[in-house]
């Protein structure tokens, strides 16, 4: 369970949380709900802010989108051998107009605090706009968001249910560090060995959900090497929260395409 974080804390990672106003490219029309608004809202409905952090921004420094991670003491998936799961809903946000409140569903692995961002039909983005915004509304949202998580369940325990072969864990490591380097896959050289390799004891089994989260890991942490033009390159750790939130869905699909064989 991860700490809930004290407003010096949210300010020091995300400042633009505590904007007090729209950026001033925003028209008459544009209904600023602070984000901090939201907070208290989902504090009320037991969800504290365990992480925030925002985009750099070098124009309208304050306004731009953000994230918080709210997580609930009450809600854990318990693991076999301490290794526990717990829920939480990211939230985006800014105040320029360019994103509503949007919701995503994701998964902190306690053993390896490691956070997952969950894509399926079922969790798509749930947002709320900012025009009309009411607390009612977002209970209701995060009431459905709730009510669909035995689903996350389901899926867990069938990718714990697959056992993987040494030829299908080299195959689904190649495909999810294609959806980090895209094209640029095929030209660069990777130990294959080194990205599957486990970190911790916990993580020496073969099943679907254990290797896809030391895949998910490495590739997210950067904690790999790859050669290019005949050199050995170092990955970078994968910083910009958009980014992270895209490929963690993209490899959850990945990985998820072997249960619905």
């Amino acid at each position: 369970m991860k700490t809930k974080m004290t407003k010096e804390q949210i300010q020091e990672n995300a400042p633009s949380v505590f904007t007090k106003g729209p950026s001033q490219q925003m028209s008459d029309k544009y209904t600023f709900i602070p984000t901090t608004r939201v907070i208290e809202d989902m504090e009320t409905l037991g969800w504290n802010v365990v992480g925030a952090s925002e985009i750099k921004s070098r124009k309208g420094n304050g306004y731009q989108k953000h994230m918080l991670v709210f997580q609930h003491p009450d809600l854990t998936i318990n693991g076999e051998n301490g290794d526990d799961v717990f829920p939480q809903i990211l939230m985006t946000n800014s105040h320029n107009g360019s994103s509503s409140f949007q919701f995503r569903v994701g998964l902190y692995r306690l053993v390896c605090s490691n956070g997952l961002v969950i894509a399926t039909q079922e969790f798509e983005n749930v947002k709320v706009r900012h025009m009309g915004y009411s607390f009612d509304e977002l209970q209701q949202t995060i009431k459905t968001i709730t009510e669909r998580l035995p689903l996350t369940v389901e899926s867990m325990n069938k990718m714990k249910e697959i056992e993987l072969e040494q030829d299908q864990m080299v195959v689904l490591a190649n495909q999810m560090l294609e959806v980090r380097f895209g094209d640029s896959t095929k030209d660069m050289g990777f130990d294959i060995d080194q990205i599957l390799e486990p970190v911790r004891v916990e993580d020496q089994t073969n099943d679907l959900w254990t290797v896809f989260n030391r895949i998910q890991e490495r590739i997210i942490g950067g904690d790999f090497n790859y050669s290019t033009n005949n050199r050995i390159r170092k990955a970078r750790r994968i910083k910009n929260f958009n980014q992270d939130i895209d490929l963690n869905q993209d490899m959850f699909r990945t990985a998820l395409e072997l249960v619905e064989m």
